[in-house]
């Protein structure tokens, strides 16, 4: 019985995905892909690739406006010609809700820049991005970056059950970059270990 325990844990390892968004590809106001569906201790990774964006959780009644309880990777300014780009991740402890973000700079989540993590039948990526290019009113604006960036981060995850809300985080941390050289993987890849960057206070946004 303790080995068969052993070999379920193992196995759940082996299978867990790290999942790779790029952030700005090719100077474009986009996260790529835009919408993707992750399981229970999957990674999904940010890497900023251009300009000066964020990962910021919203809503998705409303979509560019960032969620009280949520999590914010923080601006991340790319130099231009930049051969390392920040990189900022969380891994997933509950896939059974949707969870939805936009890029807080400036009227880029007005542009259509918002990113989607299991989105479902009744709420589904493009009504999010819809209800956000008609959003009124403006996010902030910053050339520099924010202070969760700085500083190293301990492990934890994101979307453990809650009574309250359906989800909620465990840890403390606050959210981290750390630069990555270029050559990115394969969007979906298998790994033996789930590397957890930052995150804290992921909450969903079915309900508002």
């Amino acid at each position: 019985m303790r080995v068969l325990f052993v070999l379920a844990s193992l196995s759940a390892l082996v299978y867990a995905a790290n999942i790779l968004v790029m952030v700005g590809k090719d100077g474009g106001l986009t996260y790529d892909p835009a919408s993707v569906t992750a399981k229970k201790g999957d990674t999904v990774a940010f890497r900023f690739l251009s300009k000066n964006h964020t990962v910021t959780q919203s809503s998705f009644a409303k979509p560019c406006q960032p969620l009280a309880t949520g999590v914010d990777s923080g601006y991340a300014p790319v130099p231009a010609n930049s051969t390392a780009f920040p990189e900022w991740s969380f891994t997933v402890n509950n896939d059974s809700a949707p969870f939805w973000f936009y890029c807080a700079q400036a009227r880029h989540c007005q542009a259509g820049m918002v990113f989607a993590l299991n989105p479902t039948a009744n709420k589904t990526f493009n009504m999010f991005k819809a209800n956000a290019m008609g959003a009124s009113g403006s996010s902030n604006t910053s050339t520099t970056s924010a202070p969760p960036l700085a500083g190293a981060t301990p492990p934890s995850t994101v979307g453990s059950p809650n009574t309250a809300t359906g989800i909620t985080a465990s840890g403390t941390a606050a959210g981290s970059l750390n630069p990555q050289a270029n050559g990115a993987p394969s969007t979906r890849s298998m790994s033996s270990v789930v590397v957890v960057v930052a995150v804290v206070g992921l909450v969903s946004g079915l309900s508002m």
